[in-house]
């Protein structure tokens, strides 16, 4: 771990110890090929299965998996794909893709087959199947509205709830029984300047910067439940100057390195003096004045790229590294996942309450060499032991490894609305997602989305500066829509197709898509991704009654009738009855 980090030593050696490279087990599953141990569920207080007791002082104080071994399977892996009527839906390519290195988990065959395990073709997201009419009629608009709009994170005083009782670790948090929280702190504002930079109180900027991007396919869209913001950090080392003093031009530059790398295309930059840095940023062989990093990344050939600034000394010593598709050490991403809140003139936003506080921070390095070698052994695992699953280190305090550098940690709210840490088995759920599927950019979904400089502060907004209408869809290298290829594969909105409010503004009765609608939603994202007043209200309904039972584990996805077209258990050697693939065109 290098001291640039921004963690304590003993922090650092804790995370290392969460995200050490596992050769790890395979799992060709529909989702996830990196699962989890099977250990010994951790019993009710009073020997019962009663959902509203499921997360108890003790289950935050240890790693069992009290319910479901295969939790970093997401739920909507287990959607049949095959309607009534026999019409074949593939929602699965969203997640499922041929590899694209350094990204060498090759899963796109699980568009054509469902691959569970035996032990994970039963689906253990069971509220799925729950009827919550009851108990969402029982909550009134002005009670969700008022719950919605009421803060998690900060308290009356602007300060963060959950710093506050870090600084005094609640004896249930503290996994480590050391008087002191060793995980991650929040010390995010949420209060951004015109360059997508927080300000703390102060007025100092705390290293968070806010961007606009296009929401990942289906769930994380707001139409089916929830609103979300990312913002990323990098290592201090990435904000200062050779003599490591701050240095705000510095940290700019290399965040369009970093984008540049990540997407492995050219970003464009304010004009820039290249002499002032050293670095030929436009790649042109000389130091003049650069409007773009260029991305010129063949190191086989000799052509590399560099970082400016300290992070490039550091870089040249071999403390910090640069690669195609990869973050350096000590990126950082804070995501919010937030209810719905509709103002008085009915437009959607971010609400103030926090359904989830997700953090992660890229706390080891892994090379090309190292990563396709971790892939490999999975497969192979998967192979030699199919009943055996894998063990994923860290605890709720540090957080858990993703195998390949990455530690993830999340607070969600407890029976009170207050933010706590999340168990160890509700936090396999969000490593799932992040390790083993091959649509992500070094486990990341939301970064290489974000929208083109040509948007309002350059892309670095947040979204209560600045919301999702008015953002063009995303385009495939070939041209093809991505929202609109979704809409035409899955018919819905959702993977569980029961978002009938999308259905029904953009399917006609034959289930053809409305062309009219295509093509405003071609130049308005918001068209799709932003749900009706009425539809949020309900959503957020839904999603209070699983927080008032604290039934996380039993399945987190807001609806209200039982689900009918998700498997409760997949007939072993399933076929999703997709006969091709659908690539992404990078």
């Amino acid at each position: 771990m290098h001291k640039f980090l921004v963690i304590s030593i003993f922090s650092a050696s804790l995370l290392l110890q969460a995200c050490g490279n596992d050769d790890g087990d395979a799992d060709k599953t529909r989702s996830n090929p990196t699962p989890i141990a099977q250990t010994t569920p951790s019993p009710e207080p009073n020997g019962s299965d009663d959902h509203s007791k499921v997360v108890t002082d003790t289950l935050l104080l240890n790693t069992l998996v009290k319910h479901n071994e295969g939790a970093f399977i997401p739920a909507q892996c287990y959607t049949k794909t095959r309607a009534s009527n026999g019409e074949v839906h593939n929602p699965c390519y969203a997640c499922h893709q041929p590899e694209r290195e350094p990204n060498y988990l090759d899963d796109g065959d699980l568009q054509l087959e469902y691959g569970f395990r035996p032990v994970t073709q039963e689906n253990k997201w069971t509220n799925l199947f729950k009827d919550r009419s009851a108990d969402v009629a029982a909550i009134s608009d002005e009670e969700i509205t008022h719950w919605v709009r009421t803060s998690n994170y900060f308290d009356s005083k602007g300060k963060i709830i959950l710093a506050e009782k870090m600084a005094d670790v609640p004896a249930n948090w503290d996994f480590t029984r050391d008087n002191t929280w060793n995980g991650f702190t929040p010390d995010c504002y949420y209060n951004f300047d015109d360059e997508g930079f927080d300000r703390a109180p102060s007025g100092e900027r705390t290293g968070w910067r806010a961007f606009a991007y296009t929401p990942f396919l289906g769930t994380f869209w707001p139409t089916n439940g929830s609103t979300d913001d990312v913002l990323i950090r990098l290592a201090p080392a990435l904000r200062q100057n050779g003599e490591g003093i701050a240095d705000d031009n510095i940290y700019k530059l290399n965040f369009a390195v970093v984008e540049a790398m990540i997407k492995r295309a050219n970003i464009a930059i304010p004009a820039t003096e290249e002499a002032l840095y050293g670095v030929d940023l436009n790649r042109n062989g000389t130091l003049d004045v650069a409007e773009e990093v260029v991305y010129d990344w063949k190191p086989l050939e000799g052509r590399r790229m560099e970082y400016v600034g300290k992070a490039r000394d550091l870089l040249q010593a071999g403390d910090l590294h640069i690669a195609a598709g990869l973050y350096p050490e000590g990126t950082e991403f804070l995501h919010t996942v937030r209810y719905i809140d509709v103002d008085d003139s009915g437009e959607i936003k971010l609400a103030p309450r926090m359904k989830e506080l997700r953090y992660t921070i890229k706390a080891s390095w892994n090379n090309y060499s190292q990563l396709r070698n971790a892939a490999l052994s999975e497969v192979k695992e998967a192979d030699t032991f199919p009943e055996r699953l894998r063990s994923v280190k860290g605890n709720p305090e540090i957080g858990l490894g993703n195998g390949v550098g990455w530690v993830y940690q999340g607070f969600i709210e407890d029976k009170h609305g207050d933010l706590r840490p999340q168990s160890y088995e509700e936090t396999v759920a969000c490593v799932g997602c992040h390790s083993g599927i091959g649509a992500t950019d070094d486990s990341s979904f939301a970064f290489p989305r974000r929208v083109a400089s040509s948007y309002p502060q350059a892309g670095w907004s947040h979204w209560s500066q600045r919301g999702l209408a008015g953002i063009m869809e995303p385009q495939w290298a070939d041209g093809t829509w991505e929202y609109t290829e979704y809409l035409k594969q899955n018919k819905s909105a959702n993977e569980f197709r029961t978002n009938n409010e999308v259905i029904a503004k953009f399917f006609d009765a034959e289930g053809e898509l409305i062309p009219a609608k295509i093509t405003a939603l071609h130049g308005n994202i918001g068209e799709l991704l932003l749900p009706s007043p009425e539809r949020a209200l309900e959503l957020n309904k839904a999603y209070k009654v699983i927080v008032d039972e604290q039934s996380f584990i039993y399945g987190r996805d807001a609806h209200i009738a039982p689900l009918d077209n998700v498997w409760q258990n997949v007939p072993e050697g399933e076929l999703t009855g997709v006969e091709s693939l659908v690539v992404k065109k990078y």
